[in-house]
Formats: C-alpha cells, sequence, structure tokens
C-alpha cells in the first residue's frame, strides 16, 4: 500500500508538471477557448488551456518579465507590453 501512495506521488510531476489552480472569469477562459477552437479548425490540432497558459509563460520568460516591484496586476500587465514592444523594436 506504501509503494502504492509513493509511486502515485513520483507520477504527480510527470516531465516535471505541476498542477496550478488559477481562477479565471468568464472572458479569460472564453479567450483560451477560442485560441484553442481557432487551431483545431485552421489545423485540425486543438490546444488545450493548459497549453495556451504554458505557452504564454514560456513567452514571459523569453522576455525575461520579473517581479521587482510590481504591486498590482496592472503594473504587471504594463512591463508585459512594454517588453513586447521592446522585442519588435529589436527585430
Amino acid at each position: 500500500m506504501e509503494q502504492d501512495l509513493d509511486r502515485k506521488r513520483s507520477n504527480d510531476g510527470k516531465n516535471g508538471t505541476h498542477r496550478v489552480v488559477a481562477l479565471l472569469n468568464r472572458a479569460q477562459v472564453d479567450f483560451l477557448d477560442r485560441i484553442g477552437k481557432d487551431a483545431l479548425f485552421s489545423t485540425g490540432s486543438k490546444l488545450a488551456r493548459t497549453e495556451i497558459i504554458a505557452a504564454m509563460i514560456n513567452v514571459l520568460r523569453r522576455l525575461e518579465i520579473r517581479g521587482d516591484d510590481v504591486s498590482s496586476t496592472e503594473e504587471l500587465e504594463r512591463r508585459i507590453v512594454e517588453a513586447i514592444k521592446k522585442m519588435k523594436e529589436n527585430t
């Protein structure tokens, strides 16, 4: 029994993944679903909400977004937009 529990624990983080619960409003969920359905209708492959969120996080990492001195979501959004603009200028 204890061995089974250990095996289950070791499989919970397959490929280094972790479960994260995020509370989103209806518009945010609809946006994620629209991206997934657009991919499905144009390519035949649907993107899951988790895949879309993971992709967005990967982009934020590439933009080197940090949380230093960020006190609100509005400030974080402003930094993200600034980083995207800076990236566009450099390409």
